[in-house]
């Protein structure tokens, strides 16, 4: 099991290096599609710029699909202020004070990348009395260049403008006791599973039941990564974030098995399935209601799509802000995906 902590760690980081927030998703997808195929597995895109990974089964008369997403929370430019700092619209939903004196990239259209910091309007306790009681939202932050910048036309002269992404620093970190933490586990940490599961197919000449298209979604976070699949697609299986706080039985430790978010409850066949192949494997794992959470098999039923959906993922703490997990439901994640695959 080392060495399938210690590949698998090694494809997040490289994976997590990649800014993707919604929208701006095409160099994550291009590293992915890239690994794909040295794995020797056909793959395309399609005009949304979702990646697909078709793995052929014993019986390839019945398509399943498995899905997670590659999208990330993010900022987008919203205006220039006349002392050249951004002003900024969120992408996706961050958990705005957790990114209070976070650093950022933003990448204009033209290819150029700068970085900066996001502050509150109120940045010191030594100048602003609401420091520290300030709401912080996008209307109350900004973004401050690390470049000279003294007026909106000198920020132009840059080339930076509105609508140009702002990518928040994941500051990923792996710890000697097997946590990672960082920002974006909520996907990126299931699109490493996936790609795990993918290389022990391919590397263990694994055979798979039915076939299978693994899909990697890049609107998640906006709503509609999935809305739209391929229609030999019979059940689609999402693998996304386990929830943790409050009447919750997930821990960092287990893969979440969730019976019903705020789309409604998933499909009860699958779900009691993939249940009996965490008892029968002997994992850790948790079932759980999460009434404040959608996923991307959501997202394919509400586009109208004749499917079976199912919803699981690793436990992951403090999600949209600072979120971190552990190697133990990681694994029992990657274990789960392959009992339901095979």
């Amino acid at each position: 099991m080392e060495n399938r902590k210690d590949t698998f760690f090694e494809f997040a980081k490289q994976l997590f290096a990649i800014d993707s927030p919604s929208g701006y998703t095409h160099h994550a997808i291009a590293f992915l599609k890239e690994e794909a195929e040295k794995l020797g597995f056909k793959a395309w895109t399609n005009a949304k710029g979702n990646l697909f990974v078709e793995v052929e089964g014993e019986d390839n008369s019945y398509t399943r699909g498995i899905c997670a997403h590659a999208d990330t929370l993010g900022l987008m430019v919203r205006s220039i202020k006349g002392d050249g700092k951004l002003a900024i619209t969120n992408v996706g939903g961050p958990l705005m004070p957790t990114i209070d004196g976070e650093y950022c990239r933003v990448y204009t259209r033209e290819g150029k990348v700068y970085t900066g910091t996001i502050l509150s309007n109120s940045p010191s306790v030594h100048v602003f009395k609401d420091a520290s009681s300030s709401v912080r939202e996008c209307d109350t932050m900004e973004i401050r260049l690390d470049e000279v910048v003294k007026s909106k036309e000198d920020t132009l002269k840059l080339g930076i403008s509105n609508g140009d992404f702002i990518a928040i620093d994941p500051k990923t970190t792996v710890t000697e006791s097997g946590f990672i933490k960082s920002r974006f586990l909520d996907d990126k940490i299931s699109v490493a599973c996936l790609f795990q599961v993918l290389k022990e197919i391919k590397e263990k000449n694994l055979k798979i039941k039915h076939r299978t298209l693994f899909i990697v979604t890049v609107f998640e976070e906006v709503g509609h990564g999935n809305s739209s699949i391929p229609q030999q697609i019979r059940e689609l299986l999402a693998v996304d974030m386990g929830c943790i706080g409050l009447d919750l039985a997930c821990t960092e430790y287990d893969v979440s098995i969730c019976a019903k978010d705020s789309s409604g409850p998933y499909d009860y066949q699958m779900t009691s399935r993939l249940i009996d192949i965490a008892k029968q494997k002997k994992l850790n794992y948790a079932v759980d209601i999460y009434p404040m959470y959608g996923s991307d098999v959501s997202a394919a039923l509400r586009g109208g799509n004749d499917i079976k959906g199912a919803l699981i993922g690793p436990g992951v703490h403090a999600s949209h802000g600072m979120e971190r997990t552990h190697w133990d439901g990681l694994n029992s994640t990657i274990e789960l995906i392959l009992g339901y695959l095979m």
